[in-house]
């Protein structure tokens, strides 16, 4: 097919990744963040384009855009595509560029959401003002939502819009958004291109050990903090059983004939053991986990305290929440309390439909070379809170990145940075797809 993306966007999605890079949007947790200079610098370029954009805040400050981009079906189900702008704090000194300055360096774009998700941003808003130059329309609507808080609770953000403004999505059946379609390299020569339809559940925990308080010189058979260690320690230590789920299962079967593997899917660590490398964007999701990741406890060296906490960023397979609670249960025991300090669903998307076959046509068009194949995320994006509203969410941000780059080390990693051709790549596949899904 020939070229159909506006040329003038395959600029625009560089200079717009760079400026907003440069925003600084650290979101800190705990409501320390600001979003809006972002959210008013993308709503200014989808109004150029003759979109009109609603700029809507739960909290001053953390602001989100939604706009609609009408489709030449009215019948077609409406489709919602979805970026943050927030990103996680970056300390300067660890860098070699600034992470907020935008900075472009010899065909790479450097700085804090270079890929999580300012260049998603940038894509989405190079694509319709391309369109809007073009005089094109897709097939079905599209539903543009720019959200604040995704690197946090989502309060702000894409929750506060799915429960306050479900209007603004009415018809939407469909999204896509961050962690999908980019370049894997397998080591051996073989190009993957991960489509995410599925992500685990959040389950971030907070633990609360009580016991007798005293000094620290006496036995004390009631101490909080050994009742804790304990409990944590169980829970460091658990192997959680194997659960295929659907989007993992396809997964790995499109993996395994890739590599001519006929082992099936009854010894799956033989299996991964004969991916090598390819394992890594499957072994995350075979099962539940949970880390513990945080301690608070005492105030003194020679005083036992009377209560300790941790927390737990736990995670659960499609299906899986059940499993978790009642282990959970049995690890903590009877001397220590659990709560959920912040809780999202799993998601399970189709690998079948008409949409993830439209995604991976777009992929294939613009790198044949690649093998597109479906996997599970193992962390989690807006898509839960949209899910809220009936719209199954996808994994799709297209980079075709050179041999040697780290994706998964630029997520919330130091020197953050995307090529300019990752970015072009992404508006053409990005283009292509939105254009008849």
């Amino acid at each position: 097919m020939a070229e159909q993306v506006d040329p003038p966007a395959l600029d625009e999605v560089v200079t717009f990744t760079s400026d907003l890079i440069r925003i600084d949007t650290t979101n800190r947790g705990g409501g320390d963040c600001r979003e809006r200079p972002a959210a008013e610098y993308a709503a200014a370029r989808l109004a150029e384009a003759g979109i009109e954009p609603v700029l809507l805040e739960r909290t001053q400050g953390r602001t989100n855009v939604v706009a609609r981009v009408e489709g030449t079906d009215p019948a077609a189900g409406a489709l919602l595509l979805h970026g943050h702008l927030d990103v996680v704090p970056a300390a300067a000194a660890d860098w070699s560029v600034h992470p907020f300055s935008g900075e472009i360096r010899d065909g790479v774009v450097w700085g804090r959401g270079a890929v999580d998700m300012k260049n998603m941003d940038a894509m989405i808003l190079a694509v319709v003002r391309g369109w809007a130059r073009q005089g094109v329309r897709p097939r079905r609507d599209i539903v543009i939502a720019f959200t604040a808080d995704e690197e946090a609770s989502a309060e702000d953000g894409s929750g506060f819009l799915a429960d306050e403004h479900p209007e603004l999505f009415e018809g939407c059946t469909e999204g896509v958004s961050e962690s999908g379609a980019f370049t894997f390299h397998d080591g051996g020569g073989r190009q993957i291109y991960p489509i995410a339809a599925g992500e685990r559940g959040t389950a971030w925990l907070k633990l609360t050990a009580r016991g007798r308080a005293g000094h620290g010189s006496k036995v004390n058979r009631d101490n909080a903090v050994t009742h804790l260690a304990g409990a944590i320690a169980r829970i460091g230590a658990h192997e959680w059983p194997l659960r295929l789920t659907p989007t993992v299962r396809a997964a790995l079967t499109e993996l395994a004939a890739l590599y001519g593997i006929e082992t099936g899917l009854t010894d799956v660590d033989a299996l991964l053991e004969k991916l090598g490398p390819a394992a890594k964007l499957v072994e995350a999701t075979l099962r539940n986990s949970a880390n513990p990741t945080m301690l608070d406890a005492g105030y003194k060296i020679n005083v036992i305290p009377g209560e300790a906490v941790a927390h737990v960023d736990g995670r659960y397979m499609p299906g899986g929440e059940e499993e978790f609670r009642s282990t959970l249960d049995r690890l903590t025991g009877p001397d220590v309390d659990w709560e959920f300090h912040h809780r999202e669903v799993a998601l399970e998307s189709p690998v079948d439909s008409p949409t993830f076959a439209g995604m991976r046509a777009a992929v294939e068009e613009f790198a044949p070379e690649g093998h597109v194949v479906p996997f599970c995320m193992s962390g989690g994006t807006d898509a839960k809170q949209f899910s809220r509203l009936g719209i199954t969410g996808y994994g799709f941000t297209p980079l075709k990145l050179p041999d040697g780059y780290d994706y998964a080390a630029m997520f919330h990693g130091v020197d953050e940075r995307v090529p300019v051709e990752a970015l072009h790549f992404g508006v053409r596949v990005l283009d292509r797809f939105l254009r008849t899904a």
